[in-house]
């Protein structure tokens, strides 16, 4: 019989349990963490032996969605969950950016976290709840980490700071920020906010650090209690003896080359130049002392780290020249193409993204089929990077995890600004296309599509602007850096990307390499950022200084009215003949909401309005008394059928065609022509008409009169005409 072990954490006002014993026995480490009614299953596992010839930490971490979580079959052809939904992605690049940075840096084993979703509660938020299960199945485990870590998402709610909210409350919430770190520092930060200050940012921030103590409590006493022995590995250290040979062949002439060279392109050819140069230098000493070309290019890596970091930290120079304040060159534009309905060109240095957006029907709006709580997306931000951006050659495979994740951060950005779907009902699809790459392309998206919605027309609230925070640290001093470049992110310490208005705070991304960021780290960044941001906004207010008062012509133009609820059935028709009907005749798109709201819409010309025009005729109910102008579509012996509304139909007795006796129906009437008539009476759904009634000009009391008694005598005394 297993024997299952169970601790509970705190965290807010819920309670975390974890449970380890009796599932996946074979996983290196392997728990359930239940928060309510929601139970994940997290496992990690390491490989026994790293893989011939690799020079990285060759981590994978996966979310994996199972509907039975809840309890829903999957809507696909197959009836079986497919590819990994983008919230999936993001909740798995979500697990993986705090604890990365916690594993031995010369650790080359295959580590897999496998993070399952069980059970699925409606209250319960299952990307903290990831991060926490995945760091606890890592500190039981027999894997080499420097953990634990916790996680949790603070909201703002009626003007105070929430740990731990539910989804319910987060729909009131001002702010959804996700915060994970250690016991001594944050390592990871990721919000949306309704522009949000700097202070108030940083206040939420220290508060989730403060509020995951518990948790990180917990994980030491299991690893105490019943953590696994942790596995040997081979070290991939570099040989001290290497690394000096490297400084000594390359230093000098690597810090002459990064003082002068400034261009990407010119930096990377000439590294490469100064690599191979060293390489061949030493060849014979290198193979003598069995050095392979995988540690040679580490140490040169290491040492130009060494070169630019150390640069930066005693000088206050960057690789391109500027100091630590400085943005790089900004440029913007609008309307590049025309048949799109907006697009905006944004430069940042060597950083360019075109924007483009699109407006369709709210139908055209995206429907999630995943275990998370929003259902719809109307705001709908795609990000590409091709190869060509940053002079690669590789092939297309569809977007990645990382053009997911950026695709998301810029839509988060974005989401505050934009127009309720009550005063914009247009869908809006935005996307980014990287041009040129050297750092920082999220936070062009970002500036580029806020180009991109004003040049559409899209009344946003205000421009947003984007910006990369970089940090160079050794312990003792550290400098942040506005807008890095790619160097800088890669041989830097922290990617802290910043969005917002001249008003706050839209959006945060951090990501670190070393173990945490203080309080005063964080504040300095956001003012930094600020500072940068409001000259970005400067920039795309002198472009396009509000959104265009019009939108494109090639723009559908959408109307709308409103409907019975009970008459959609009418609207629409068997099988969505009379909607199919409409489009195709008026030439328009038209969608229908369940509260009866009609949207219509057309590309060009009058099509909409008369389609709203028939739209609405059609949902009239004829009313007795009132003179329609008919089309007859149907005669028989006794009368003539004629259309009043769209749909609706009546019957115009013979005796009430003309003033005269009519032997034939057809000496009056024929299908097709157009006649004006009297609803002279309505009864179970049948319509009585006189065409007779409008000719002598009577009452409705005289035409009913009239034709109650004329069936019988047709042509028979009628009523007095009206004086």
């Amino acid at each position: 019989m297993l024997k299952e072990y169970t601790f509970s954490a705190q965290l807010g006002d819920q309670t975390i349990t974890f449970a380890t014993g009796k599932l996946a026995q074979q996983a290196g480490g392997a728990i359930l963490a239940q928060c309510g009614d929601t139970v994940l299953l997290a496992t990690a596992t390491m490989s026994r032996t790293p893989r011939e010839g690799i020079d990285f930490f060759p981590l994978t971490v996966d979310f994996e969605e199972r509907l039975y979580a809840a309890g829903r079959i999957p809507g696909s052809f197959f009836r079986r969950e497919g590819r990994p939904s983008e919230q999936a992605i993001l909740t798995s690049r979500l697990i993986d950016r705090p604890i990365r940075p916690l594993f031995p840096q010369d650790m080359r084993n295959d580590v897999q976290i496998i993070v399952v979703a069980l059970s699925m509660g409606e209250e319960e938020h299952v990307d903290t709840l990831g991060v926490i299960a995945a760091s606890v199945a890592l500190t039981v485990s027999d894997i080499p980490f420097d953990g634990p870590v916790g996680a949790v998402r603070i909201g703002y709610i009626d003007n105070t700071l929430v740990v731990n909210p539910t989804i319910t409350q987060m729909t009131n919430s001002a702010l959804d920020l996700r915060v994970a770190g250690s016991a001594d520092a944050i390592i990871m930060v990721e919000a949306g906010a309704n522009e949000i200050s700097e202070s108030m940012m940083v206040d939420a921030m220290i508060l989730a650090h403060e509020s995951i103590q518990d948790v990180i409590r917990v994980q030491n006493e299991m690893r105490e209690a019943i953590g696994k022995p942790k596995q040997p590995y081979p070290s991939f250290k570099l040989p001290e003896a290497l690394t000096a040979r490297i400084h000594e062949l390359s230093y000098t002439q690597l810090r002459d080359l990064v003082a002068t060279t400034q261009l990407k392109g010119e930096r990377i050819d000439a590294l490469n130049a100064l690599e191979d140069g060293v390489i061949a230098t030493f060849a014979g000493e290198a193979e003598a002392n069995g050095w392979t070309p995988v540690q040679i290019a580490e140490a040169f890596h290491d040492e130009l780290k060494t070169v630019v970091r150390g640069r930066i930290l005693d000088e206050g120079i960057r690789p391109d020249g500027r100091d630590q304040h400085t943005i790089r060159p900004l440029s913007a534009e609008v309307h590049l193409v025309p048949r799109p309905h907006g697009s905006g060109l944004f430069t940042r240095g060597e950083t360019q993204v075109l924007s483009l957006a699109t407006l369709g029907m709210p139908g055209e709006e995206q429907e999630l089929d995943d275990l998370f709580p929003e259902a719809t997306k109307h705001y709908i931000h795609h990000y590409n990077f091709p190869p060509y951006s940053t002079g690669e050659v590789y092939p297309l495979r569809g977007p990645r995890r990382r053009e997911i994740g950026h695709g998301a951060l810029a839509e988060r950005a974005l989401v505050p600004v934009l127009p309720s779907k009550e005063a914009f009902p247009y869908t809006i699809r935005v996307v980014s296309e990287v041009m040129s790459s050297n750092g920082s392309t999220s936070m062009a998206s970002t500036c580029g599509s806020t180009l991109a919605l004003m040049d559409a027309g899209v009344p946003i609230k205000s421009p947003v602007g984007g910006i990369a925070m970089g940090l160079v640290s050794d312990g003792s001093r550290y400098r942040v850096l506005t807008d890095i470049q790619g160097l800088e992110d890669h041989l830097g310490d922290m990617d802290f990307k910043v969005t917002g208005t001249r008003e706050g705070i839209t959006a945060l991304q951090m990501d670190i390499k070393i173990k945490g960021v203080t309080r005063a780290i964080l504040t300095e960044a956001l003012e930094q950022a600020k500072i940068a941001r409001e000259q970005i906004i400067k920039v795309i207010e002198a472009t396009i200084p509000q959104p265009r008062a019009e939108l494109s012509k090639y723009a559908p133009k959408m109307l709308t009215t409103q409907i019975d609820v009970e008459k959609i059935g009418a609207l629409i028709g068997p099988g969505g003949k009379n909607i199919r009907a409409i489009q195709s005749d008026y030439n328009v798109k038209v969608d229908v909401e369940e509260d009866g709201t009609v949207f219509v819409a057309s590309s060009g010309g009058d099509g909409a309005q008369k389609a709203l025009d028939y739209i609405e005729s059609m949902m009239q109910e004829a009313r007795e008394g009132k003179v329609y102008t008919g089309k007859v579509v149907r005669v028989a012996d006794f009368g003539a059928f004629v259309e009043i509304l769209p749909g609706t139909d009546g019957m115009v007795h013979i005796s009430q065609l003309s003033e005269s006796r009519v032997e034939q129906v057809t000496d009056v009437v024929n299908v097709g022509d157009e006649i004006l008539v009297m609803v002279t009476g309505i009864s179970d759904g049948k319509i009585r008409l006189s065409r007779r009634a409008v000719l002598e000009g009577w009452t409705l009391e005289e035409a009913q009169e009239s034709d109650g008694g004329s069936r019988s005598r047709r042509g028979g005394s009628r009523p007095p005409r009206r004086r």
